[in-house]
């Protein structure tokens, strides 16, 4: 059997175990690239009114949001600009819960309160995720099939490359007017070749969060050196003083003050007694790469570093970077709206291939089937 043979049968059989679950992870990939647009245009709640008035500080929209959603924990307090809602996320783990209210910063009215976990959109991501299945079964699953789909891709370029120069220029675009059967086949090969250089970026980027030993590797192998698992620092609890305020608002205020040009504030408040106050500036509400996270001692309200890379801008080497930017890039927003549109088409292609490869598996079965019959009768 020939090299060729044996990455056609590869390619085969990996196709058909993993074909349905790629479906699923493209399709809700691409229903997901557009979700912040879809809800700006469509969520009133998240705007308001600017005005002159200053913004109620953390501790204000935090009592307002207590009141709306009691019996539940509070995790943290994003603002945005000026004609953005103040968003009060409340989270839990055991029992599982994830709420956002959401509250004029300026007068504290209350704008909505939303379950996130019934949440169209939340649907989606449990599917492009978990295949709705628990966590503990649908992720490792998910990621399975993504590293699958890598080698298939892989594979997909070598049965893809052409024999001879003269074949070369019919293997990068799609004979319309022949049969349905060749087109379905072109359309498998072209698309396939042309998506798979956005796509291995996407599924890459996958890989990223679903297996630790692939991150590590993956930072690793740009020169990374810092821990890539988020831990927050430790407050020291022999400073209890009192502040006449709240040390939230403090730090709010300190952060609004040095990063006016931020799109997005948010404010952690601590889990327990020795956590540390987490805070984070964003320049540009639609990525997260440039994002400045900062740690502060809930007492004394000392800056603490972080040893991970998830520590301030300035801070981050190339590697920490480009690891920060693995989620822009997994959506294409790295590169703006029309990396979104890239990622987009890119994805639903991905989603096509599964059933354009399995039409030609079938057809060739067929085919195979007739010329047996037709052999058995000449015989």
């Amino acid at each position: 059997m020939s090299f060729k043979k044996i990455i056609g049968k590869v390619h085969l059989w990996l196709g058909l175990t993993s074909g349905l679950i790629v479906v699923i992870v493209a399709l809700t990939g691409c229903l997901y690239a557009f979700q912040a647009e879809i809800q700006n245009m469509t969520q009133s709640y998240r705007f308001v009114e600017a005005q002159s008035t200053s913004l109620l500080p953390p501790s204000q929209i935090k009592s307002i949001a207590e009141k709306a959603l009691p019996d539940k924990h509070i995790h943290s307090i994003l603002y945005g600009s000026s004609t953005s809602s103040a968003e009060a996320s409340f989270y839990n783990a055991d029992p599982e819960y994830y709420y956002i209210v959401y509250i004029n910063p300026y007068n504290g009215k209350v704008l909505k309160v939303k379950d996130m976990n019934s949440n169209f959109f939340r649907f989606v991501l449990d599917g492009h995720y978990y295949l709705w299945l628990p966590p503990a079964i649908g992720q490792p699953i998910v990621t399975t099939a993504t590293l699958v789909f890598v080698v298939m891709m892989i594979t997909g370029l070598i049965l893809w490359w052409p024999k001879n120069k003269s074949a070369r220029k019919q293997r990068f675009s799609v004979k319309w007017d022949a049969r349905w059967r060749r087109v379905n086949y072109d359309l498998h090969n072209v698309l396939g070749f042309y998506m798979t250089w956005v796509v291995i970026f996407i599924a890459i980027t996958g890989l990223i969060w679903g297996f630790q030993w692939f991150a590590k590797a993956a930072y690793w192998s740009v020169g990374g050196e810092k821990s890539i698992a988020y831990n927050e620092p430790v407050s020291d609890t022999t400073h209890t003083t009192a502040l006449y305020q709240q040390p939230v608002d403090i730090i709010w205020s300190k952060l609004k003050q040095e990063n006016t040009s931020a799109q997005t504030l948010e404010v952690h408040f601590p889990e327990t007694p020795a956590a540390a106050i987490a805070a984070s500036t964003n320049p540009d509400a639609n990525t997260y790469w440039q994002t400045d996270y900062r740690y502060f001692d809930q007492y004394t309200l000392k800056e603490l570093p972080a040893a991970h890379v998830w520590g301030r801008y300035k801070d981050a080497k190339t590697a920490d970077k480009a690891f920060r930017m693995n989620y822009d890039v997994h959506t294409g927003a790295v590169l703006g709206l029309p990396g979104k549109f890239v990622a987009f088409f890119a994805s639903l292609i991905a989603a096509s291939l599964p059933v354009t490869g399995f039409m030609i598996w079938l057809g060739r079965r067929k085919k195979k089937a007739v010329s047996s019959r037709q052999l058995a009768i000449g015989s």
